[in-house]
């Protein structure tokens, strides 16, 4: 999840299924929990049978919910290899980006994380993915596949 400090939430992905009702009721409630927070105190709360890991940049707030077995530290490192990403292709991420560019971060979501689990390390393919793709999406026709 990844909201700004206001609490809108601008990004959700959901690996394991609910319905709408809890997904609206989970989101409520870690985010109270994560906005809430003073400064100075860890980036880990034990919520339910699950941990959140959250990091603030700026004025966004990256929010990973795992299960308690998952180490704290790794999901860390995730939240900022994905905010690197973010980083090099909107150069400097802000939360305009997020808002008007949403469907790309989720697509470097999806190119780093696969069914809850890091899939791709490499910032660098991950940006030359992108990068194919924002070319196919310019000259589509230059990209057509004969079947």
């Amino acid at each position: 999840m990844l909201q700004p400090v206001q609490g809108k939430t601008r990004l959700t992905k959901w690996y394991s299924s609910f319905t709408n009702k809890e997904k609206s009721r989970f989101t409520r409630e870690v985010s109270n929990m994560v906005l809430n927070r003073p400064p100075k105190l860890c980036n880990f709360l034990e919520w339910k049978e699950y941990k959140i890991i959250f990091k603030r940049y700026a004025s966004l707030y990256f929010v990973v919910c795992v299960d308690r077995t998952d180490n704290e530290l790794i999901v860390l490192e995730t939240i900022h290899h994905f905010v690197e990403i973010l980083d090099r292709y909107f150069g400097n991420v802000c939360e305009l980006d997020l808002i008007f560019n949403f469907h790309k971060a989720y697509y470097i979501l999806d190119e780093l994380i696969m069914a809850g689990e890091l899939q791709e390390t490499s910032k660098k393919t991950v940006l030359r993915i992108m990068a194919q793709q924002d070319a196919q999406q310019e000259n589509p026709s230059e990209h057509k596949v004969d079947l």
